[in-house]
């Protein structure tokens, strides 16, 4: 007779046999896996634009991560397929994918599990937050984020500085507000309804919103505590951003400023505002029914009287929409910044605003540095009653490049002195001559000798440093002849790398080249009705070569640029390179009234001998009219008149 055991004793006989082997016996029970909302459930949600926009907060996101062991997530609006590659060949989709693959490996030593992306376009560098909502269709890309604070529920939400500060790149203000607008939104019902009757979702509002950077209230997070590995978060994130490397991240690792504290904006909150803060959770769980929205009790109110320079557009929009997300003191510090053409009349535009019932008279004095022109000093108004009524003022800058200048408006009312600054930044101004015809053979030739020179020296950069004039400056003379605008750029450069092959020509940044910017509205907000043509003198095998980049028609300027003519040569000192541009292509229309059109000259200098082919061996950068970004913003250029 056979016996045959039960089916559990057996189990049992495998159990212990595997206890003997290991030394102890495998619990009977284990926690269940998380399903679910439960497995969604984020204590820290980071919201950037490309991916490697997590490095300013990277070390803190580790912290909680790793050091305090909470859920954190995070969100990219693209997978920043519009940027450089120095790994490789891959652009556009490719690159999207790479990176992405990157970020995930940063990630995963970040201790992050989750991360999601908005699906937008990383179309081009630009400092226009409006041309980037436009491009990502703003209510579509909010909903997504809504969808994704709706399941994942977090507690604190860390995210970018919206604020148009020069050289915030336009993606990086879009992800920020549209963070601070899903903070609210995601608690509304009415907002995106349908994710709440078809998807399942509830609605949920964050208890906390930071971004980046100290403002008078928010925190100051230790990133140099030790972690339960040995290591501090501070270490942990120079490994994990080190992953980014086709972003020139791979040295990145043992970079000191990775150990500074890093310090955030509290902006929203359920929680009172705070100053010292030392914690992003402070104050937090709070349970739903004691929710609600706080406001920062340092915020500027807007109930008197106020005098206010109107500031340009984008900082126009960024201030009324602060105003009506209650973002309190960081946007009322917000300084009125404007571009002034040196030697030229310009427009400069007061707010007189009165939020009571009766009206005032008073008069309004101006104050400008010696040399600089108004059309009055001093003016009488009238406040009307609950209005705001706009003062036009005439300024005009010394010619040349004179310094930035304080513009101030004083008046008095009621025994109260109100008064308001603005800082006017000149741009140079120049006269481009009119030609029969100009030759864009290299070479010295008497028509292009005739020409003035407007000089670029070493003390013009805009990123990085120059040693001296003969490490890097130019100059450049500009012509036309009614349908070609002519440009000969001489570049003092006493180690020139071509280091992009003829397959590659993208990116001209990243080795010795020269870029001609053209704004024909003169003073555009944003690039992408521009023209803007990257030159390499020399590409690997000793070619002159373009792109047109981040403009209306971004490409090879073999295809995007058909009719440009483009010329270059070594010199004693450097190369020089010659355009023939039609006014077509550039998008000039002149006509008797109006021949004034925005104009820089932008210089980038490697100087690395060995650079790989690819490698981004940028160093520093110089331009005609200089400001930190100005390559896309064209408020900035200098502006020039056809005669």
């Amino acid at each position: 007779m056979i016996a045959v055991l039960p089916i559990r004793p057996i189990a049992l006989l495998v159990t212990l046999a595997c206890a003997a082997v290991f030394g102890h016996a495998q619990p009977a029970t284990s926690l269940a896996p998380q399903q679910g909302a439960a497995l969604l459930k984020t204590e820290v949600l980071g919201v950037f634009a490309h991916p490697d926009d997590e490095t300013g907060a990277a070390a803190t996101l580790a912290t909680y991560a790793l050091g305090k062991g909470v859920p954190v997530a995070t969100v990219y609006c693209t997978r920043g397929e519009g940027g450089g590659n120095m790994v490789g060949p891959q652009g556009g989709g490719a690159l999207g994918i790479l990176r992405e693959a990157e970020l995930r490996d940063c990630l995963r030593i970040l201790g992050i599990r989750h991360c999601y992306f908005l699906e937008r376009e990383d179309f081009a560098y630009t400092e226009s937050l409006a041309l980037t909502l436009e491009k990502w269709d703003h209510a579509k890309t909010l909903g997504r984020l809504v969808r994704l604070v709706r399941l994942l529920r977090p507690e604190v939400i860390v995210t970018m500085n919206p604020a148009p500060n020069p050289g915030q790149h336009g993606h990086h203000q879009a992800a920020g507000l549209l963070a601070i607008e899903a903070f609210e939104a995601a608690a509304d019902p009415q907002r995106f309804s349908e994710q709440l009757t078809h998807e399942g979702l509830s609605v949920w509002q964050p208890r906390k919103l930071y971004y980046g950077g100290p403002a008078g209230t928010g925190a100051t997070i230790d990133v140099n505590q030790p972690l339960a590995s040995g290591d501090t978060a501070a270490a942990v994130a120079g490994r994990a951003l080190a992953q980014h490397r086709s972003q020139g991240f791979g040295a990145l690792a043992n970079s000191p400023w990775l150990r500074r504290p890093q310090s955030f904006t509290l902006v929203k909150s359920v929680v009172p505002f705070a100053t010292d803060e030392t914690d992003l959770l402070r104050g937090l769980p709070v349970p739903d029914p004691a929710v609600r929205l706080l406001t920062d009790a340092n915020a500027a109110t807007d109930d008197t009287f106020q005098l206010r320079f109107v500031p340009r557009p984008a900082v126009d929009h960024y201030q009324r929409w602060a105003a009506q997300e209650r973002l309190g003191q960081g946007a009322a510090q917000f300084v009125t910044d404007l571009p002034m053409v040196a030697g030229q009349i310009n427009d400069v535009f007061l707010y007189t605003v009165n939020p009571t019932a009766e009206g005032v008279n008073t008069s309004v004095k101006f104050l400008a540095p010696p040399g600089w022109k108004l059309n009055f000093d001093e003016v009488n108004v009238r406040f009307s009653p609950q209005r705001t009524n706009q003062m036009r003022v005439l300024v005009t800058p010394p010619p040349g490049r004179p310094s930035a200048a304080e513009f101030t408006a004083i008046a008095s009312i009621a025994g109260k002195e109100l008064r308001t600054t603005a800082r006017l930044h000149p741009v140079p101004f120049l006269r481009v001559s009119s030609v029969t015809d100009l030759t864009s053979t290299p070479g010295k030739s008497a028509p292009w000798q005739a020409l003035p020179t407007h000089e670029i020296p070493a003390q013009l950069t805009w990123q990085g440093s120059v040693t001296d004039p003969a490490d890097c400056s130019a100059q450049f003379r500009i012509a036309h002849n009614g349908t070609n605008v002519f440009v000969e750029v001489q570049v003092r450069d006493d180690r020139i790398v071509s280091n992009l092959a003829p397959n590659d020509i993208k990116g001209h940044w990243r080795s010795d080249s020269v870029e001609l910017c053209f704004d024909p509205q003169g003073g555009a907000e944003h690039t992408l009705g521009c023209y803007k043509l990257g030159i390499l003198p020399f590409d690997s095998t000793g070619q002159v070569r373009a792109a047109r980049d981040a403009d209306a028609k971004p490409g090879l300027a073999e295809t995007t640029a058909p009719g440009t003519r483009l010329a270059s040569w070594r010199t004693a000192d450097g190369y020089a390179i010659r355009a023939v541009i039609p006014f077509t292509e550039i998008g000039l229309k002149p006509t008797s009234n109006e021949r004034r059109f925005g104009f820089n000259v932008l210089i980038y200098d490697g100087d690395k001998a060995d650079a790989a082919l690819g490698e981004n061996i940028n160093r520093s950068r110089l331009a005609w009219s200089p400001r930190p970004g100005v390559q896309g913003r064209p408020e900035d250029w200098g502006r020039a008149d056809l005669e």
